[in-house]
């Protein structure tokens, strides 16, 4: 397959308009693209990769990006010694190219803004020196890289264990272990639109200890900005209409990633900025003020679609409900109006006077018998007010929602406000319960292995009240950081679906090992009214790695004789370098042997082609990757699911 460059230039060619002395007039051909020129668009769309690299199918219309083309024709010439079309800083450009100046629309920028950023670490303790792919010069790398997977190890976990899948279904729950970021753009090719809750707490840029963000290069920050961006993008296909997105971040990215998600997901669709205590006596070690938060970002796809649940009800608010009948808890609540627009003429048609029989608790608007009291709303100072309902509002409630006590040498008549009747507490923007703490979190997981096997896991209770207010029973929770399972396990107790996606080599020594648990009936870690028995399912696979497995090993490798015996397998199996000569490498080895162990490394990952790091969905049937029958027959089960 020839580049997408060559072939657009093939392409234009077949149009005289744009060729002088027999070069493509580039002047011209940005002209008429942004003129939207009818033969211009009819020559692109002819072309199946060019129609899906420069337009954009919306319900099976095709749009023409002629911002992209326009790139894409002007930049390899304006940018032959850079890769990224940003300066080496960050700030905030309203252009694309100018900083502050005054508009009304504003983004972040930053260096490799325009580039995609495999992020293909695996190990706590490593680092990686990561590949910068730019959007407009290099499309095809892109398009391969981002192409929906073939997955592999697909197994099913349930009460009885692991043990092979038969058969797929939207409805399972998923772990997938791999690059998230081409996960996410497999998952795509299925859940597109599904999802009702994408809640992330993504690896940190940190200064300290916390700093999980462990890529090899000059621009940390800007790496993470890259990284996040390019996930964020596919993570909103994912979402439904009315689907949310949560994002919890420390204080050092906190105002990079607001600008970011508020250029992907508009400024308009922000919901809320909440801080999360979860360190109650602050981080004592800190120069200045000892943090004791971190922040929840919440967004909506569509803020007109949006909804929040309410939290229920807390344990505090619960102590109000003390008393109780044959129809539940409740609450009394003076039946007599009080405060503004209470008094008996602003509001005639609420005065009137009630009788009540103390003997049989009788309680009447006419008087029937001696035994009658007549109670009327008159507050303490003699001014006649009125009731909360009409007469005949109170004839159809008042069995079951009217109580009399004797107060104070008289008799009080009050409304019952039942436990069922509230609605319960709209979550605030400061989220701070004990349970939410990081020592609570450390404590749940603990119990679950009897050892603590994570670092910074999330509290169980917070991910609960995070479902609660965004999702109901039924509903896709996709955690695509998933770290040691916190969102799944949760999920799986409060019946909510679920789609984990980790590339970390804890996968299988936590992750998987705590959902089983959860399955086998594992107690604790949500709130007291979810009664959880155990049971239920999710299918685990593997996004199937090609070249990608060649570099983790040689990343592993601790000795020189162990390079080499991974470079002569390399020799026989890996796709590489077309550059690269591998006679000719042998016959070097002389040269090689001289270099050190990194150096060796270095060079190794360098021949291996990074066009065939993982294999492709749409290659699975290729000889050279030796997937088997029921291997392809369980990856196209799975990407015919819709």
């Amino acid at each position: 397959m020839q580049p997408l460059r060559d072939e657009l230039k093939t392409t234009l060619q077949q149009d005289e308009r744009l060729v002088i002395d027999d070069n493509l007039a580039k002047n011209k051909i940005v002209e008429l693209a942004l003129k939207l020129d009818k033969g211009l668009l009819k020559l692109l769309l002819g072309n199946d990769r060019l129609k899906d690299h420069f337009f954009e199918d919306v319900d099976g219309t095709y749009v023409f990006d002629k911002q992209t083309f326009q790139k894409f024709i002007s930049n390899k010439e304006f940018l032959p010694d850079s890769y990224t079309a940003f300066k080496n800083k960050i700030g905030l450009s309203a252009d694309g190219e100018n900083y502050f100046v005054k508009s009304n629309d504003v983004s972040l920028i930053w260096p490799y803004k325009d580039c995609v950023l495999e992020g293909g670490q695996t190990k706590e303790d490593a680092k990686r020196n990561e590949i910068f792919w730019n959007e407009t010069l290099a499309p095809d790398q892109i398009d391969r890289l981002l192409d929906p997977k073939a997955l592999t190890n697909f197994k099913k976990f349930d009460k009885d264990g692991a043990h092979e899948i038969s058969e797929f279904s939207t409805d399972d729950n998923y772990v997938i272990k791999g690059n998230n970021l081409l996960a996410l753009h497999s998952l795509k090719k299925v859940f597109s639109g599904k999802v009702k809750l994408i809640y992330i707490d993504p690896p940190y840029n940190t200064r300290g200890a916390a700093n999980t963000f462990a890529y090899n290069n000059s621009f940390n920050h800007s790496s993470w900005l890259t990284f996040m961006k390019n996930r964020l993008e596919v993570a909103k296909k994912l979402l439904k209409k009315d689907g949310l997105l949560a994002i919890a971040i420390d204080h050092s990215e906190l105002f990079y990633l607001g600008i970011l998600a508020d250029e992907i997901f508009g400024r308009e669709n922000r919901m809320g900025v909440n801080a999360v205590v979860h360190n109650p006596g602050g981080r004592q070690d800190d120069n200045f003020f000892p943090t004791a938060h971190e922040n929840m970002l919440f967004y909506a796809k569509n803020i007109s679609q949006a909804k929040l649940n309410t939290l229920g009800i807390s344990k505090e608010k619960l102590k109000e409900f003390r008393y109780k009948d044959s129809l539940g808890r409740y609450k009394l609540r003076g039946f007599r109006r009080s405060g503004s627009n209470s008094k008996r003429e602003e509001r005639p048609g609420l005065y009137y006077p009630l009788y009540y029989n103390p003997e049989t608790e009788d309680l009447k608007l006419e008087k029937e018998g001696e035994n009658y009291v007549k109670i009327l709303p008159t507050d303490g100072n003699g001014i006649e007010r009125c009731w909360r309902w009409g007469p005949e509002t109170f004839m159809k409630q008042r069995a079951d929602y009217i109580e009399v006590k004797y107060k104070n040498d008289e008799y009080k008549v009050y409304i019952k406000e039942r436990e069922k009747d509230y609605d319960g507490e709209k979550p605030k923007t400061i989220w701070d319960k004990s349970e939410y703490s990081g020592q609570t979190a450390t404590h749940e997981l603990k119990k679950t292995f009897n050892e603590k096997v994570f670092s910074y896991p999330k509290s169980p209770y917070l991910i609960a009240d995070v479902l609660k207010i965004s999702t109901n029973p039924g509903d896709l929770v996709l955690d695509f950081f998933a770290g040691s399972g916190t969102t799944g396990a949760v999920a799986h107790k409060m019946g909510r679906q679920y789609i984990l996606c980790e590339q970390m080599d804890y996968l299988e020594g936590v992750t998987l090992k705590r959902l089983q648990k959860v399955i086998e009936g594992e107690q604790g870690g949500i709130s007291e009214e979810v009664e959880w028995q155990g049971g239920g399912s999710f299918v685990y696979g593997e996004v199937m790695e090609f070249n990608a497995a060649f570099v983790s090993e040689i990343e592993d490798a601790n000795s020189k004789e162990a390079l080499q015996t991974i470079w002569q397998r390399m020799q026989e199996n890996a796709f590489l370098s077309y550059k690269v000569d591998p006679k000719t490498v042998n016959e070097e080895k002389e040269t090689f042997d001289v270099f050190s162990l990194n150096e060796q490394k270095q060079f190794l990952v360098e021949v291996l082609d990074k066009n065939q790091l993982y294999v492709n969905y749409s290659e699975i049937e290729d000889e050279d990757y030796g997937i088997s029958e029921d291997g392809q027959k369980q990856n196209h089960q799975f990407y015919k699911l819709k």
